[in-house]
């Protein structure tokens, strides 16, 4: 069955990169990278992730494990205009995907055909009719939200979204792009409800896994009385 996932590697304090970087200047000296760059370098040392990029050498240990498990589970990607613009030039002729990606913009573009079996096609009438297009073209397997953190949050937002995992990298940011920000949606009364499936935990990060159930309300407890919702 085909679900709808989302990962993403955040500090202890929830960033997924440091202070957003806007203008001219070199993306890559900026503090979002910095940020960016110290919350994935553990998937970047994994052997998987490498040989993903074409790239030699990493560690075959759990985490490299888990980056496989992931690129094995997917059969086709959504991801925003932000990111697949900055990984056009460094992703080169072959990306990384090797399957259907689905990019959702508000600026239309023809359909970007590459080697390997990725190509990218621009949406323009919103995240829902991406993930749609991403199912049916998943071939059975997972769609994977590739993000940023901004669409994640637009597709949990939108009730789409069937699993989340956060790799918890031991490490405080102090301010940066977090994932889980204040624009989901909720009301004072309401909050989003989980079940954690799967926890692994190795040296440099630990991976959560959750089951996502979707909007609830908030309905206050008994506070261990015994005697039932409290009145005043």
């Amino acid at each position: 069955m085909t679900k709808v996932t989302a990962q993403l590697s955040v500090s202890l304090d929830g960033c997924y990169a440091g202070p957003r970087h806007d203008g001219d200047g070199d993306w890559m000296r900026s503090a979002e990278s910095h940020g960016f760059f110290r919350v994935t370098r553990w998937a970047t040392d994994a052997m998987a992730w490498r040989e993903r990029q074409g790239f030699s050498g990493g560690n075959q240990d759990v985490d490299s494990e888990i980056i496989a498990e992931s690129f094995g589970s997917a059969g086709a990607y959504v991801m925003g205009r932000r990111m697949a613009d900055g990984g056009e030039v460094p992703w080169g002729d072959e990306p990384p995907f090797r399957a259907p990606v689905f990019v959702v913009t508000h600026r239309p573009r023809p359909k970007l055909l590459r080697r390997g079996g990725t190509s990218f096609t621009y949406v323009t009438d919103g995240v829902a009719s991406a993930v749609a297009q991403a199912r049916a073209a998943a071939g059975g397997k997972n769609v994977a939200v590739a993000g940023g953190g901004s669409l994640v949050r637009q597709v949990l937002r939108a009730g789409l979204l069937d699993e989340l995992e956060l790799h918890v990298v031991p490490v405080v940011l102090g301010s940066g792009l977090r994932l889980l920000d204040g624009d989901l949606g909720l009301d004072d009364f309401e909050a989003i409800e989980l079940t954690p499936t799967r926890v692994v935990p190795t040296p440099h990060v630990t991976h959560l896994r959750y089951a996502v159930h979707g909007r609830a309300p908030l309905v206050l407890d008994d506070r261990g009385s015994g005697a039932g919702t409290p009145t005043d």
